[in-house]
Parts: C-alpha cells; structure tokens; sequence
C-alpha cells in the first residue's frame, strides 16, 4: 500500500507544479466554451479523492466481502476516451485561489491516507466498490486509481495552458 500512496504523492506533485507559475486568474479563466477551466479540473480531482476515501470507509464498515477482479485501473491515463463526471464530482464554478485549492487538495489527501492507514490491508483486498468504467474493483486499487486518474486530467491541463 505504501507504493500506492507514494505514487500518489508523486503524481499530486507532478500535479501542482504544472499549475504553480499560474495566476489565480488564468486558473479561473475559460479557455474554451463548454469546457472546465483549470481550477475546475483541480476542483474535480478534490471531489474524487474525498469521494473515495469516503467510499472506502463506508465500504470498510459496511460492505458485503466480495473481492473485485484486478482491473487495468492504469489505462485511466488514457484520454482517447471521454468520460462524463459523476454528478457529484461536478466542479463549481466559483473562483478559487492556489492557495484555497492546495488546502482542499491536502484535505482529500489527508482523508484518504487516514482511511487507508486504519485499515487492515486484507479488507482492503476482500470489500469492492463499483466502479462506473470498471465495473467492481478492490478497495486496494481504488487507491492508486486516484493517481492514475490525477494523471490523466495533467494531460487535460496541459491541453488547457496551452490555449491560455
């Protein structure tokens, strides 16, 4: 597990770098109609790993045991294919500053080392949430999902810098 979460770790830094010579202002700045704006993205990326860390401590206490079969979670970085939001993943469109979205970052990140640090790592093999492309994975690979997935939306933020 701690492979995972470093990986996530690294990527999240891979993830701020990339926007850290921006200002608040081109962060918040719709680059294209009908397209989410760079804060929107990093907006999206914190409701996801808070969704998951709260899916996986649900799931931990609540969940049936049922294993996931060992999906190829790392073709998430694969953008040839588009992929609609969960609902509750939707970002606002409010303006947030770096600084505002960094603290929320370290919160979901917060969340879900806390989750995975107070589980056993045999519940995390044995309980399973639906994914919506997967379809049911382990609660262990949920956990490096959310590098995979902050990977892919780099791409999506690059593409963006690039029409700034």
């Amino acid at each position: 597990m701690e492979q995972y979460l470093e990986h996530n770790k690294s990527i999240r830094d891979e993830l701020l770098n990339s926007v850290s010579h921006l200002s608040d202002e081109q962060l918040n700045k719709e680059v294209e109609e009908g397209r989410w704006t760079i804060m929107q993205v990093l907006h999206h990326l914190y409701l996801i790993e808070f969704g998951v860390a709260k899916a996986i401590q649900y799931t931990l206490k609540k969940g049936e045991k049922q294993s996931g079969k060992a999906m190829p979670i790392e073709l998430t970085v694969d953008r040839s294919t588009k992929i609609k939001a969960p609902s509750f993943a939707e970002p606002d469109e409010n303006f947030i500053t770096l600084e505002e979205m960094k603290v929320k970052l370290k919160q979901s990140s917060n969340a879900l080392l806390q989750v995975v640090s107070n589980s056993n790592k045999d519940q995390l093999k044995d309980k399973a949430y639906l994914h919506p492309t997967f379809g049911l994975i382990s609660l262990e690979q949920w956990v490096p999902f959310i590098g995979y997935h902050e990977k892919r939306h780099i791409g999506q933020i690059e593409e963006l810098k690039e029409k700034l």
